[in-house]
């Protein structure tokens, strides 16, 4: 048995000013700051020992996932950052405040982008590159994507660096986004393309699985 924790980052100023984000860096509100040390503190109750923890290459992932394991005392396990555990990239509604686009597009359509699988919201006009991502091919930054498109970015990272470990016995914990911890929730608890709809993520909630040697769930706990 082994187990696998899922992060999803403390509030951001994003979060806080209610609009996309996407791979837009943007940093922890003081407020995420403290969710992030309570989500450590509640961890270390739990008594886990993380062989590795992996994590994106945004700001507000990263910030979390250090008070997280400085609060376990574990911050001297690599954390690992890729750019496949960026949160889904949300297009050209990047910026803009949610409750403005329900009025301008229509509550549905919103509904839409942001909870089904397979519906990609309005595309950039062109790429945004970052000097993060100059050592990557460019093709890996996305104009939009949908919850699927961000499904399938993932999914190499989770059988290459992920599974492996958890099939080692190792425990392993990721800090990450709420639509990319949807996705790889997605794929770990089986659930329907139709189904993911009504699954949500909160700010700086570990949510705790316990494995079988073949991955499947024997239990899930959420530390609220």
């Amino acid at each position: 048995m082994v187990k696998l924790v899922l992060l999803r980052h403390g509030e951001s100023t994003a979060n806080e000013a209610n609009i996309y984000t996407g791979w837009s860096d943007v940093p922890l509100t003081i407020k995420g700051c403290e969710q992030a040390k309570v989500a450590g503190k509640k961890l270390k109750e739990e008594n886990i020992t993380f062989t590795k923890a992996h994590t994106s290459l945004l700001e507000r992932a990263i910030k979390t996932g250090m008070i997280v394991l400085d609060e376990i005392n574990q911050s001297w396990i690599p954390l690992e950052k890729t750019w496949r555990l960026n949160e889904r990239h949300y297009g050209a509604l990047r910026g803009l405040n949610k409750e403005f686009t329900k009025r301008k597009y229509g509550k549905h359509q919103v509904a839409l982008w942001r909870r089904s699988f397979d519906t990609v919201p309005p595309m950039l006009d062109e790429r945004i590159e970052e000097p993060k991502y100059k050592k990557y091919p460019s093709t890996i930054i996305p104009r939009a994507e949908s919850l699927k498109d961000a499904y399938n970015r993932i999914l190499p990272y989770w059988v290459d660096e992920i599974a492996p470990e958890l099939l080692h016995g190792n425990n392993q914990i990721v800090i990450a986004h709420g639509s990319t911890l949807r996705a790889m929730i997605k794929y770990i608890e089986n659930i329907s393309d139709e189904g993911i709809d009504g699954v949500e993520v909160a700010n700086a909630e570990p949510i705790i699985y316990e494995l079988d040697n073949k991955l499947r769930v024997i239990s899930k706990k959420i530390l609220k």
